[in-house]
Parts: C-alpha cells; structure tokens; sequence
C-alpha cells in the first residue's frame, strides 16, 4: 500500500525529465512496428523533442473517440498568461503538416507512449484540457513505438480506435500501466499482445479479434505514419505537444503552463483563419 501511494504521489508531480528512448535509424519499410537502438531517456522540459523511424504508411485520419466532439459547445475563451516566445516556449516546424486533414478544425496532437511515466502525470492534464476545448479544436492523441514494451500498446491504441474504446480506455491503460501494475511497463518483458487482449476484453471487445487487430496491417500502417509523422515534426521525446502540424510546443515548467503555451497556439492559428 505504501509503494502504491508514493507512486501515485510520483504520477501528480512536476515533470522532470521527458520519456524516448532513441528508435532505430533504419529506414527500411517493415510489416512490424519499429523498435528501439537504445534504452536512454531524453531529459528535457515537459515537451521534450523526440526522433522516429521513417516508414512509409497509407493516411488515415483519426477515428472516432480520439478528438474533441465537433458538437462541443464550449465557447472560444482567450488564452491567458503571458504569450509564448519563438525558440524558447515553442518552434515553428519546418515544412510542417497535419497529421490529419484539418476540416476547418485546429489540430492538437499528443505524441505519447503508454509506458512513459511522463505521458502517465500528462493524462489527466490534457484529458481535463480537451474537455474545455470549442468545437474548432481537433485533440488527437498518436502513440509512438521508442521499444519493444511500447510496441504491443501502440497497437492496442489503434486496435481499440477501431472498436471505439479510446475514450474508455485512454486513462484506465495508463492506471494499469503505472498504478495497478497489472500490465508491463518499462524494465520488463513486452506485454504478449494476448495479455493486453485479455485486459482490453472487459471493455466489451473478443479478446481473439482483438489482437487480430493488433497485428493487421492497418494498424501497423498507422503505427508506421505515427512515427513518420514525430519525426517530420522533431519529436524526441514524449509527450509533446504538435499545433496544426506547424508548432511544436518545447517550453513550459508545468503540465498547465505547456497547455498555456498550446492555448497561445490554438488562438494563434484561429487568428490566421
């Protein structure tokens, strides 16, 4: 009970260092999701950059249950604090894209890892921010594979995009990741994509398509844009926040102040509009 709570007391601090093992700089096209060289950590602010295999993957825009209902009926609120500075609390992304075709929306994507335990303090930060957002914001979370233990939940993401669970199971993954232990994390073996069916079942889902799921070439076509796009944006690092595929928030000392940051983003490509 005691190593339960000092860990969940560890999840609600400040951001230290920034998870991402350096992935492989092979660029050969693969059926399987890209795996890591390295083990070290990148040590930065709370959006540190991160690096990713480029593969080449078919598009698909984002399904249902990863963004902000477009029947949102929050108003547009004006950013507060002070405004972020260029190459201090954000960079522009050279020739930058959208993960996904905007539609009129603003998009704001998370890359993240279920392993990080930095993406794990992060999650109730911006699940709580995505709620707030008006019906023009698009928030889109896209998991990134820095090992073979991020492997298997990068496609359970995806896996679980198709059945519609994100929305469900986003939080619970990272609780029983970090909190619960009942399914691996860093430092230990990679989950048997079995294991993460198993877990996923009681959501509603056939564990056995599950992982069909898992291993189609869909997802790992999605898990291979993922990375493609991290790395055209400069990630290495997760998490990190990417506006409209044109910025790339790198400041902040708090969760809440790199979401201040991404607030000054939003309000700045609305602006342009």
């Amino acid at each position: 009970m005691k190593s339960r709570h000092v860990l969940m007391l560890s999840l609600l601090l400040p951001l230290l260092a920034a998870c991402g093992p350096k992935p492989s700089t092979d660029t050969t096209p693969t059926a399987e999701a890209p795996t890591a060289a390295t083990t070290e950590d990148a040590t930065a602010t709370p959006a540190a950059e991160a690096s990713a295999v480029p593969t080449d993957a078919a598009a698909a825009a984002p399904a249902e249950g990863t963004d902000a209902a477009a029947t949102s009926t929050n108003p547009v609120v004006p950013p507060q604090g002070p405004a972020p500075v260029a190459g201090k609390d954000y960079v522009e992304i050279p020739n930058g894209q959208p993960y996904a075709p905007l539609n009129g929306q603003i998009e704001v994507v998370e890359v993240f890892g279920y392993v990080c335990p930095a993406c794990a303090r992060f999650a109730p930060e911006i699940a709580a921010w995505k709620k707030k957002q008006p019906a023009d914001v698009r928030v889109s979370y896209v998991p990134v594979v820095f090992g073979n233990v991020w492997a298997p939940y990068g496609k359970a993401f995806y896996a679980a995009q198709a059945k519609g669970l994100v929305d469900k199971t986003h939080d619970a993954v990272f609780s029983a990741i970090h909190l619960q232990r009942a399914l691996p994390g860093e430092g230990q073996p990679p989950a048997d994509p079995a294991q993460i069916a198993q877990w996923y079942a009681k959501y509603g889902v056939d564990a056995k398509e599950f992982v069909s799921l898992m291993n189609s070439f869909g997802t790992n076509s999605q898990i291979a844009r993922g990375m493609q796009f991290a790395k055209n944006s400069g990630v290495e690092g997760t998490p990190t926040i990417i506006v409209n595929g044109k910025y790339r928030v790198t400041g902040g000392q708090t969760y809440a102040d790199v979401l201040r940051i991404a607030d000054h983003l939003v309000a700045m490509e609305r602006a342009q509009r």
